[in-house]
């Protein structure tokens, strides 16, 4: 028999579910007047009745969701359901199951594409007490080819602590990406680059990172600090535009909220991507992005090694996939 609780809303659950989300974006959201106004307009909208149309889980928190992002312009703000049966209001991190070790943390693909050309398709920034092996065995694995390639056009975002481990194999010297404003202990928190990683670095070679409207949040920060500190080349659509760490909060058993608790500020431009997204370098539909990144690398090689007769294997490698492309 189906729970008929995870089918039909109460009106004590629809009640409960808004004064526990208006009290924790009082207490935590990083915006304090945009957290007073979203939580006014909630409570309101419950007392006139506005919320009792919606029955199912879904639509419920997709209202609610709606709501917060209008009144905020933040897409990290939203309202989810889990049929996870929770009790505390503990901060959960969703990431840490086993879905993230059959995702390999977030790593789908890495490469040595012909021509020499590595490729990495990361798909999730998964924090490095989980996925710090992995990047460094990735990172290692394209540590000799002449040009690397990051797809991150189905990445989603994740934890800035990867995207500080990934950076610190393309810079020589630890390098200031990040500053982080946090509400809730009322302090920065710099993000820097790491003066030594195992293996080698990966210097003084061309970096490309592929782009869609789908990539959010801490891929947004690696492409943003890679921009402006001008160590690599983005190449694809404007990002989705969320630059607002946070954390998860239960409200009820049953129901959630993403709430950003900081806010990014870069040291070179003092500001961040939120709501603008990261614009490319190199502006082209996502599906246009890996042939002119992969075809600009590969044009790199060819110039680096065509005076080299020992290297002639290679540039007859690249003149093949340079025809069909």
């Amino acid at each position: 028999m189906v729970d008929a609780s995870f089918k039909l809303l109460q009106s004590d659950t629809r009640k409960e579910v808004i004064h526990n989300l208006a009290k924790d974006l009082r207490r935590y959201y990083i915006f304090p007047e945009k957290a007073e106004e979203a939580s006014n307009s909630l409570v309101v909208k419950l007392a006139n009745g506005e919320y009792d149309r919606y029955d199912d889980e879904d639509g419920f928190c997709n209202a609610l969701t709606e709501e917060l992002q209008n009144i905020t312009q933040d897409k990290h703000l939203r309202v989810m359901f889990t049929s996870d049966h929770k009790e505390t209001n503990d901060v959960t991190n969703s990431l840490e199951d086993l879905k993230t070790v059959v995702n390999n943390y977030g790593f789908h693909k890495v490469e040595r594409l012909a021509g020499n050309i590595g490729y990495i398709n990361l798909k999730q920034f998964i924090d490095t007490k989980l996925a710090g092996e992995t990047a460094i065995h990735a990172m290692n694995f394209i540590a000799n080819t002449d040009a690397l390639i990051f797809d991150l056009r189905e990445n989603g975002g994740g934890y800035p602590s990867m995207v500080a481990l990934l950076s610190s194999y393309l810079f020589e010297e630890a390098t200031y990406l990040n500053n982080f404003y946090n509400r809730s202990e009322d302090m920065y928190i710099q993000s820097w680059t790491q003066p030594y990683v195992p293996g080698k670095k990966y210097l003084d070679k061309p970096v490309y990172v592929l782009t869609s409207d789908y990539t959010f949040s801490a891929a947004e920060e690696f492409i943003y600090n890679l921009q402006n500190l001008k160590r690599a080349t983005i190449v694809g659509e404007v990002t989705k535009g969320g630059a607002h760490p946070g954390e998860v909060r239960q409200l009820t058993k049953h129901f959630e909220v993403f709430i950003p608790t900081g806010r990014a500020i870069n040291p070179i431009t003092n500001t961040n991507w939120e709501g603008s997204g990261v614009e490319p370098d190199i502006k082209l539909s996502k599906e246009e992005a890996f042939d002119y990144a992969y075809k600009d690398a590969l044009t790199y090689v060819k110039e680096k090694y065509k005076a080299q007769p020992e290297y002639q294997f290679l540039i007859d490698e690249i003149d093949e996939v340079l025809g069909g492309l």
